[in-house]
């Protein structure tokens, strides 16, 4: 899965991943499987965001989603990553 090779501190789109998995349109299917992944620890859904920058809805809740980028390194401000 292309997620599972998204480095610490690093973010990819839910529309780039469906892009690299041959799907353009399909940015919303990729939210909802990240959405029923058993394994956030292999898999870290958490660095998925949406095209606009913000972080985007997670499992365990934006905080906690939030607080996981900003622990990697990830800077947020206003609510959207900071490319």
């Amino acid at each position: 899965m292309v997620v599972k090779n998204v480095k610490r501190g690093k973010t990819i789109t839910y529309k780039e991943v469906a892009e690299i998995a041959g799907r353009p349109n399909a940015w919303r299917v990729v939210g909802n499987t990240l959405n029923r992944n058993p394994n956030p620890i292999k898999i870290p859904c958490h660095r998925v965001i949406k095209s606009d920058g913000t972080v985007g809805n997670y499992k365990y809740g934006v905080k906690r989603k939030t607080s996981l980028l900003f622990k990697e390194g990830v800077i947020i401000k206003k609510r959207r990553v900071v490319l």
